[in-house]
C-alpha cells in the first residue's frame, strides 16, 4: 500500500475516534456501571449476641461420703426423678453401729453416775459411812459419860481408879474411831462432790460421742434432700469410698442455669432480664427460652478468648437440657419496631462515620450515585437501623465487584424492595 494513502487512513481513524469522544461528552453519555440496588423498608430489628454456654443446675445437692467404707447397696439409677426422703444408696456402717451401741451403754452409765452423785452418792455407801460415824460417836459419848460418872464415884469412894483407867482406855479407842470415821466420811463427801462436778462433763462427752456415731450411721443411709432429678451417680455397689468422695448429685432441673461465655467487646450491651434463646445441637428442632440474670463482673481467659460469664435462667419443663452439656446462646439485647432498615452490606465505614451510595435519577431516567453519610442505631445479623440521613423510598446501591464512587453513572439491573424483609424473615 502506498505510504501516503496509509497515513491518510490513520489520520482519518484518529480524527474519527476523537470526534466520537467529543460527541459522547457533549451528549452527556458516559459509560454506565451495572449494579443492583435495594429500596429500604420499615422493619422490626432485634440486636442480639450469639455465643456458647454450658448448662448448670441452679441449686444442686451434692452428696459426699462422710466415712471411709464400702457402697453396700444402690436403690436408684442415674437420671431418675426422686422424692424428698427417698433412699438413694446404702453404705456399710456396721462398725459405726457397733461403736454406737457401746457409746450408748457408756452414756447410760454416765447418766446413772450423775444421778447418784446428785443424790449424795451411792445410797448404801452413804448410809454405811453415816451410820458407822454415828455409832462411833454414840460409843464415844457413852464412854465420856462413864468417865465423868466414875470421877464422881471415886470422890465418893464408890469406884476405883482401875475402873476409871479401863474406861479411859476404851474412851481413847472410841475417840480414835470417831476421828477415823469422820475422815472417811469427809473423804466420801469429797468424792461425791467431785463426782457431782465431773459427772455432767462425762455425760456431755458421752452424748457427743453418741451423736457423732449416730450421724455416721445416718450418713450411711443416703436419702434425697428434696424432690428433683438424680443427674449424677458415679459410684456402684462394692466401691470403696473415702471421706469427701462424690456419691451423687441431684437438683430440680425444671429450671436450669446457663453459663454463657460472652466476648469482651459485647459485654457493654448486657443487662438483666434480657430475652435469651437456647439451642442444643443434639436436639436441633428444640428452642428453650430464658432471661439474663447475673451480668459479668469480671473478664476471664477461656482458651484463646477473653470472656465474661453471663448467668441465665432457662425453663426446662421437659427436663431435656442436661447438666454440663454445651449449648448455643443468643441474647436479644435491644429491639426496635418499625424502623427504617438498610442491609449491612450497603453501609460502608470511614472512621466513625457510616455512609451509603444513594441512587439518584434525573428526569431523563439517568441514574447516578450520591455518597451520603447516615447515622445508624442498632443492628442485627443482616440490617442496620437508620436513624438519620436516609428517607423511606430512596434507593441504595448494593455492593458488587465494582468500586462504587460518588457521582458514578450507573444502570440498575434489578431492585429488591423486599430484600431487607426477606433477610429479616430468614433470620
Amino acid at each position: 500500500m502506498d505510504r501516503r494513502l496509509r497515513n491518510r487512513i490513520l489520520i482519518f481513524l484518529v480524527l474519527a475516534g476523537a470526534s466520537a469522544l467529543v460527541l459522547i461528552r457533549v451528549s452527556g453519555r458516559q459509560p454506565q456501571a451495572k449494579i443492583s440496588a435495594v429500596t429500604p423498608v420499615r422493619e422490626n430489628i432485634i440486636a442480639s449476641i450469639s455465643s456458647n454456654g454450658k448448662v448448670e443446675p441452679i441449686s444442686p445437692f451434692v452428696m459426699r461420703a462422710q466415712l471411709d467404707t464400702f457402697v453396700e447397696r444402690i436403690r436408684v439409677v442415674e437420671g431418675q426423678g426422686v422424692k424428698k426422703g427417698q433412699p438413694l444408696l446404702e453404705l456399710n456402717v456396721k462398725d459405726a453401729e457397733a461403736q454406737l451401741a457401746q457409746a450408748r451403754s457408756k452414756l447410760l452409765q454416765a447418766q446413772n453416775d450423775l444421778r447418784v452423785a446428785s443424790g449424795g452418792g451411792k445410797p448404801d455407801a452413804a448410809a454405811q459411812a453415816a451410820g458407822s460415824l454415828a455409832t462411833a460417836i454414840a460409843q464415844r459419848d457413852r464412854l465420856q459419860r462413864s468417865h465423868d460418872a466414875l470421877l464422881r464415884l471415886i470422890d465418893q469412894h464408890a469406884a476405883t481408879k482401875d475402873e476409871l483407867a479401863a474406861n479411859d482406855l476404851e474412851l481413847t479407842k472410841a475417840q480414835s474411831e470417831v476421828t477415823r470415821l469422820t475422815a472417811a466420811k469427809q473423804e466420801f463427801d469429797r468424792g461425791v462432790k467431785l463426782d457431782a462436778n465431773q459427772a455432767p462433763l462425762l455425760v456431755q462427752q458421752a452424748q457427743s460421742e453418741v451423736a457423732a456415731l449416730e450421724e455416721k450411721v445416718r450418713d450411711g443411709h443416703i436419702v434425697a434432700p428434696s424432690d428433683g432429678t438424680l443427674y449424677s451417680l458415679p459410684v456402684k455397689t462394692g466401691d470403696y469410698v473415702k471421706v469427701g468422695d462424690l456419691l451423687a448429685e441431684m437438683a430440680n432441673l425444671r429450671q436450669v442455669r446457663v453459663r454463657a461465655f460472652i466476648d469482651e467487646p459485647e459485654l457493654g450491651a448486657l443487662e438483666p432480664n434480657q430475652p435469651v434463646r437456647i439451642t442444643w445441637d443434639a436436639l436441633p428442632a428444640r428452642v428453650w427460652i430464658g432471661k439474663t440474670e447475673t451480668i459479668p463482673k469480671q473478664v476471664v481467659a477461656r482458651s484463646a478468648r477473653s470472656v465474661g460469664e453471663l448467668l441465665c435462667t432457662v425453663d426446662n419443663d421437659k427436663l431435656e437440657l442436661l447438666p454440663n452439656i454445651n449449648v448455643n446462646v443468643r441474647i436479644n439485647t435491644k429491639e426496635r419496631d418499625n424502623v427504617l432498615a438498610v442491609p449491612r452490606g450497603a453501609v460502608e465505614a470511614e472512621g466513625n462515620q457510616r455512609f451509603v451510595y444513594v441512587v439518584k435519577q434525573n428526569e431523563f431516567g439517568k441514574a447516578k450515585l450520591e455518597k451520603r453519610e447516615i447515622h445508624v442505631g442498632i443492628a442485627d445479623s443482616t440490617n442496620y437501623e437508620v436513624t438519620n440521613g436516609l428517607q423511606q423510598g430512596e434507593m441504595v446501591a448494593l455492593p458488587s465487584d465494582i468500586d462504587l464512587k460518588d457521582g458514578m453513572n450507573v444502570r440498575i439491573m434489578n431492585t429488591d424492595a423486599s430484600s431487607v424483609k426477606g433477610r429479616q424473615d430468614a433470620n
